[in-house]
């Protein structure tokens, strides 16, 4: 369990809104609000939680076509230290600021993440980055949503 006391802020906070899930953090409005006031443990369990949902989607949108050259550009990013899902994540930020292609790191986008793209407007393997990293900020709000829903909401 690792110990860090910063908040899953992203700066993109839909809450104040009145959004019940962050579109940015994904957390639930009752978690930002009592941030401040919860314990290690509880802090941890919500970052697990966001962590186990966001590795979940990077499962069902890539493919590691290439091994060894994912692992290359894991080393040239400085990202070997991580595990293999965070390793992931944090690369396909790094590849987004620098308009990489996911072939170009040995990943491809699942069968089923490639077909959602809108209509004509598939994207350009420059692009395909950033459209991988659309999809798996919209399934990880969907997944919070349905989780606070599920769990917390209130029926009217």
């Amino acid at each position: 369990m690792q110990l860090n006391n910063r908040t899953p802020c992203v700066g993109i906070c839909s809450t104040t809104y009145g959004d019940l899930v962050c579109r940015g953090c994904k957390r639930f409005a009752h978690e930002i609000v009592q941030w401040n006031g919860y314990d290690a443990t509880q802090q941890n369990a919500v970052r697990e939680r966001l962590t186990r949902v966001r590795n979940e989607v990077l499962d069902a949108l890539l493919i590691c076509d290439n091994h060894s050259k994912l692992q290359a550009a894991l080393s040239d990013a400085g990202l070997t230290d991580l595990d293999e899902k965070e390793g992931q994540y944090q690369l396909l930020r790094f590849m987004v600021r620098r308009e990489q292609s996911l072939a170009s790191v040995g990943l491809s986008l699942t069968s089923e993440a490639a077909g959602r793209a809108a209509p004509n407007h598939q994207p350009t393997p420059e692009l395909d980055t950033l459209h991988a990293m659309q999809l798996l900020d919209a399934e990880s709000f969907q997944r919070a949503k349905a989780h606070y829903e599920r769990n917390f909401k209130v029926p009217a």
